[in-house]
């Protein structure tokens, strides 16, 4: 989409400052900060119940904090509430959608309760989401990828800065996993809006997201980037060999640079190593003429690292 819609001013598009949430004598988030930048999706994860809804329904102004800051493209929630929710498109648990009207009817009675939606912008953010030969339909008549992708249609009307989506991939279907990934991707990349996402699917969130954030009984464990998920120093890898090989011979190999064999065939074998021994590997084994087809890094995935990090405070 093009013109002002998704333009950003400034590079930090949402805040959390010291947050913390009672509801009635429990705490339910407590001190709870980060900041995520324009154009970057971050992901939410954590257990049922950990907090991630009550943080998503406090950044769209749904409930208030007991305690902390909370900005949003520069402008304090608490002190200008109208003008900072003003930036904020947001899906929790589900598009909130007339079944019985026409996609396009939703959009007009969406647009009705922002400021300045012209029939241009409706038709911009129909194209975005790739709904403009069904739009005149009844909602009804949708599948559930339609329907979310309308949801996403009637947030971005109020030309968001923040995209706030609570669990939207639930009950979609592969192909409209990947459209939603796609949509996604091509807001924060093309159109630098920042985007808050929860999902209990962490391979599509491995995928989509830029850097996540692990809570937990309302606490924030961490935050991190994605790609720092695998960086440990040590990892397992799995070598693949071109002939059948001694293991006895093998294992003389290995035990020479300090390492240990495991799950080995005549064919592969899997080594627990650090880059530079894996090369010291490598170089030794190709000395005594054992051809090498491949040597592959088995790589955590977001599921592995984040069920190891939640398994460690419990």
């Amino acid at each position: 989409m093009k013109g002002e819609i998704f333009e950003v001013e400034g590079n930090i598009a949402l805040k959390l400052e010291n947050i913390t949430k009672y509801i009635g004598k429990k705490k339910v988030i407590d001190n709870v900060s980060f900041e995520i930048k324009q154009g970057e999706i971050f992901g939410l994860l954590g257990p049922n119940g950990a907090g991630k809804t009550t943080i998503m329904r406090m950044v769209t102004g749904l409930i208030k904090q007991t305690e902390g800051k909370i900005t949003i493209n520069g402008i304090d929630l608490s002190k200008n509430h109208d003008d900072a929710l003003a930036n904020i498109g947001a899906i929790i648990e589900s598009p909130d959608l007339y079944k019985h009207l026409s996609g396009s009817i939703n959009l007009k009675i969406m647009a009705n309760m922002s400021r300045g939606v012209t029939k241009e912008k409706i038709k911009e953010v129909v194209e975005f989401v790739g709904l403009e030969k069904r739009i005149g339909e009844k909602v009804s008549k949708y599948s559930l990828g339609m329907r979310q992708r309308l949801g996403i249609a009637a947030s971005l009307i109020s030309s968001p800065k923040v995209l706030v989506l609570d669990e939207p991939l639930n009950g979609l279907d592969p192909d409209g996993v990947k459209e939603m990934r796609e949509t996604f991707i091509k807001l924060a990349r093309e159109h630098q809006v920042c985007i808050i996402i929860s999902s209990h699917i962490l391979s599509e969130m491995e995928l989509v997201c830029d850097r996540f954030a692990i809570i937990d009984q309302g606490v924030l464990i961490e935050t991190k980037d994605i790609g720092e998920t695998n960086a440990d120093h040590v990892m397992p890898y799995q070598v693949d060999l071109f002939e059948r090989v001694d293991k006895d011979q093998l294992q003389t190999i290995v035990d020479s640079i300090g390492l240990q064999v495991d799950d080995c065939s005549e064919l592969n074998f899997t080594v627990m190593a650090e880059r530079k021994q894996m090369a010291e590997l490598i170089s030794e084994l190709v000395k005594s003429d054992i051809k090498i087809v491949s040597s592959v890094p088995k790589k955590k995935s977001l599921e592995d690292y984040f069920i190891k990090r939640v398994s460690e405070i419990k």
